[in-house]
Formats: structure tokens, sequence, C-alpha cells
């Protein structure tokens, strides 16, 4: 009896099957051809598309046939006399496995590189206070027990409130300090407190002595100070942006350490506790307690943040990081010479800053230079730089290199995703260096580099240059 039932329980099973079978295919045949959508996942047979690497580690070994000068030549010299460049142009391209030079014209002459200087601030950063370094904002106690203290640690990315969670890196927040500024408060049973805010870890000017001041006003920069929020970025109605909008070129603040306070002192006293008075500049005094804290993203993030956007802000505040860890001033002369001194005992030479953000036409850096920070960052050595390469915009898809990201945002079908690069342009000034794979898998190290391109003529001779990296992309150059 039990083999009896069990035998009509499986030919049950077996017509539910296939009825079911039956029925789906006719629903199938009614279904609109939109909803062709709805099929499960096929492997295809063969290839649709080449597979190419976008980013490898350099391994040193080198591809069946390798990428050689006179190949190189053949295929960018045309590109580098086009008229758009101007009279001053220079290209270097290296392996970036081994370093070794496999094109060069006009390799230590000192160009003005623009934005690809913030290279060489990454490579400093980076490598004197590693990729998980983190900068954080503070509250201690003032000289009067009634009394606190915003103390500015010199982080870039620090916002007012909380930005939209679509922003990445998530930034620290006045709106999470006030938050913990008051529980620390009321544990203490205080409600109300004068607030005073320190902006003594940099000194000297706010401004490079180079900078126009309508940098300021046309959004490219705000002063740089230790404690501002949204890199100074203001709304339409003057208020702190607490979004990551490159985008915005209304003016920034002129004073955004002040601005910064008066948005902490607004938010403690949502949180309940009273501001008697304004805000106002202070010292910290010696040994003063923290009553809260909070962090920068690593380091790691900050510097992909300002590769990818070009940000002068975090620049120039990355710069001073790495004076500060130097042992010298933090003001725009020390922070150059920081910048300067740590890449030089990483090998790199032909550099001449002053400032972290190439902001200044008085900057001086060598294509040659430029290809050495781009190839110290690819070594399988030295992993901690590995940031400089992977926060570089991606030609097609991200940052100043997407398309309309910048003038360099028109990448050819071979560059898309296979090379990354920093962009640099001021008035007379494109400048181009970062990695690109050859056709052959070769991971090329370039530099391109003009700064007498013709008035009126900054978009074609930008496009020339991001057409060189196109051609880096597309050719074997046996």
């Amino acid at each position: 009896m039990t083999s009896r039932l069990r035998r009509m329980a499986l030919l049950t099973v077996a017509l539910l099957a296939v009825f079911t079978i039956a029925a789906g295919a006719a629903v199938a045949q009614l279904l609109p051809a939109r909803l062709a959508l709805w099929q499960i996942p096929r492997v295809a047979g063969e290839p649709l598309t080449a597979p190419r690497s976008v980013l490898a580690v350099a391994s040193g070994a080198p591809p069946a046939r390798a990428v050689t000068a006179a190949g190189l030549s053949a295929r960018l010299s045309a590109t580098l006399a086009l008229p758009a460049l101007g009279r001053r142009v220079a290209a270097v391209v290296a392996d970036a496995a081994t370093g070794q030079i496999l094109f060069s014209r006009n390799a230590d002459s000192a160009f003005t590189p623009a934005s690809t200087a913030k290279l060489a601030t990454a490579v400093a950063a980076l490598h004197l206070l590693g990729p998980a370094a983190r900068l954080s904002t503070r509250v201690v106690t003032g000289r009067a027990p009634s009394s606190v203290v915003l103390v500015g640690g010199g982080d870039p990315t620090l916002a007012a409130g909380r930005p939209p969670a679509s922003d990445y890196p998530q930034p620290a927040t006045l709106a999470s300090l006030a938050a913990k500024t008051a529980r620390a408060l009321r544990a203490r049973h205080r409600r109300s407190v004068r607030l005073g805010y320190d902006t003594s870890l940099y000194t000297g000017p706010q401004l490079a002595p180079s900078w126009p001041s309508s940098y300021v006003s046309t959004g490219n920069v705000s002063p740089i100070v230790a404690l501002e929020v949204d890199q100074g970025r203001l709304t339409a109605s003057g208020a702190p942006q607490d979004a990551d909008d490159p985008g915005n070129f209304r003016p920034r603040s002129l004073t955004p350490a002040a601005d910064a306070a008066a948005a902490f002192a607004a938010r403690l006293v949502a949180h309940g506790i009273r501001v008697r008075g304004q805000p106002r500049p202070v010292t910290a005094p010696a040994g003063a307690v923290t009553i809260a804290s909070v962090a920068s993203p690593p380091l790691a993030e900050m510097v992909g943040w300002m590769l990818t956007e070009s940000n002068n802000v975090i620049a120039e505040n990355l710069a001073r990081q790495v004076a500060i860890a130097a042992g010298r001033p933090a003001t725009f002369r020390g922070a150059a010479a920081a910048v300067m001194a740590t890449d030089q005992r990483l090998g790199v030479r032909g550099m001449r800053l002053v400032d972290g953000s190439g902001l200044s036409p008085d900057d001086r850096i060598t294509p040659r230079a430029l290809v050495q920070l781009v190839t110290l960052a690819a070594r399988p050595a030295d992993p901690g730089l590995r940031p400089v390469l992977t926060g570089l915009p991606v030609a097609g898809f991200s940052g100043t290199l997407a398309a309309g990201g910048s003038v360099f945002g028109a990448a050819g079908p071979a560059a898309r995703g296979v090379v990354r690069a920093k962009t640099g342009n001021l008035t007379g000034v494109a400048a181009l260096a970062g990695v690109a794979y050859a056709s052959n898998g070769q991971l090329l190290a370039f530099a391109f580099m003009a700064d007498q391109v013709p008035r009126n003529g900054l978009n074609e001779g930008a496009g020339a240059l991001a057409a060189l990296a196109g051609e880096l992309a597309s050719c074997g150059c046996h």
C-alpha cells in the first residue's frame, strides 16, 4: 500500500510540472515584447568584446611585444605638433612597471603644471601621514569654566550639516559634533556657554601671494584656514552648502572660520545649549580637556576626493598637514617646501612649488617629475601610495575626465575606462598626467604639458592632450 501511494504521489508531481511549464509558455506568448526583459540570465556562447583590465598592479613582467620609442614617436608626433597646443609642448611616456622612459620631449623643461601639481601633494601626504590618517575637529574647555572652544584641525571635508547619503565619502559634520558636545555639557550640568573658535593650527596669509582674488569670487577656492565647512561653498541664500557640488561656482565664503563657528553655535542651541554672545576667535588654552570630537574620512579617501574633482581646498589643507608632520610652518611657503622635500626623498626631482593645489601660475614642474610621481604610485613595493592611482579621474566616466566634467571631458572610445589621469588647466595652460593601458596590455605612465596654449584656445588644447592619451590607449606602438 505504501509503495502504491508513493507512485501516485510521484505521478501527481510530474503532471503538475508538465502543466506549469505548458502554462508558462502560453503566458509568455501573451506578454508584450518589452517584458522579454524577464528572461533568465544566460551566459554568452562566445565573448561579446575583448576583455581589458581597467587598473592592475604593475607587475614588471613585459608584454609579448613591448611598446617602443619608435612606435610612440610615430603615433604621437602629429598630435604634438598641432597648433592648438602652442609653441611650448612636452611629453613623457614611461613603462609604469619599470619606470623606463619610452618617449621624451622636453622632459626636463619646467612647465606650469596647473592642477597636475596635486599629484605631488597627494604622494607627499600619503607617504608622510599614511592612507589611514584622519583629521580631527574638537571642542575643548576654555579659559573660563563656562566657555568652550571649537578647535579647527584642518579637516578640509568637514560639513556643517549632514550631506546627501549619495555623497562619498561621508564627511564629519558639525551637526554630529554639536550633538556630542551638548551631551557632554549636560553631563557636566551646563546649559549655557560662551563659544570661541581656534584657527591657530595654520599661520600666514590665507591666500597665496600669486592667487588673484577672483579665485574666491569665481568659486575655485576659499581662504585657507584650519576651520571651515563645506570648503567655503555657499547656497544662493549664503548658508553653507551641505553637499559635495564641484559645479557650484558661486563666490565662496570670505570668512569661513566665523561661518563654521556660527553654524556650530546654531546647532548647539538646537540641542538645548544656550550660547551667550557671538562666537569669537581665541586660542585654546594649553592642556585644555577635549569635550567632544569628530574625525575626517581616511586620508586615502580624501586624496581620491581631491584628485577626482580637482578640489583646491582639500589640496591646500593636505599640503599644510604635510608641513605640520615635517615640522615646518603651516603656511603656503612651508607647505610647498614640505611637499617638495618629501617627494624629493622619494626620488622626484624637477619641482618648484608655491602652493599645494597648482592654482598658482608661479608653480613649475617638469613632465619627468609628473611621470615619476605616477610611477611611484604604481609600484607594488609601496601600496600606501596606490590611492593616487585609484583616485584619478577615469576617462569617460568620472571627475574631470567625465563627459562635461572639464575641458578634458571628451574622451575618445579607446580611452574610455582605460585612461586615468589628473587634469590641469589655467589661462593658457593645459596639462594631463596619469596612466593608460596600451592595446598590448602594457601599463604606461604619461605626462603631456603645454603652457603657451593660444588665447581662447583652451578647449582645443585640452582636447589635443586628451587625444594623446587616447593614442596611448589605442596603440601597440611596437
